[in-house]
């Protein structure tokens, strides 16, 4: 974690025995430990919230592009509706005009 070897810790807690004193020495470690518990928590804590928040803008990018993909074929079913109902309104007229020709053309021969 830090890279400190055997030695570097020897000469720490030397250092720590000499300036604390005997008598406090545990009771400082205890504290320090507790500390480095609760930076370690923070960290954790720190983490879990960016792994969280990227898992969220995954979803994000999904439903967006879910959403383009819906809203591309709902154009698509309009233009095809659109195109449909010109059709159909080109076949009605067609039709409504055809007997109308006939019919006078009809007029002039004598029914049967």
């Amino acid at each position: 974690m830090f890279d400190i070897g055997f030695t570097e810790l020897v000469t720490i807690a030397v250092v720590a025995l000499l300036v604390i004193g005997p008598e406090r020495l545990p009771g400082a470690v205890r504290t320090g430990a507790g500390y480095l518990r609760r930076i370690k928590r923070g960290f954790n804590e720190i983490r879990q919230e960016v792994e969280q928040e990227l898992h969220n803008d995954a979803i994000m990018q999904e439903l967006k592009k879910t959403r383009d993909q819906v809203s591309d074929q709902a154009e698509q079913l309009q233009r095809d509706i659109r195109q449909s109902e010109a059709q159909l309104n080109t076949e009605l007229t067609a039709a409504t005009t055809e007997p109308k020709q006939n019919s006078s053309q009809d007029s002039g021969k004598p029914s049967e």
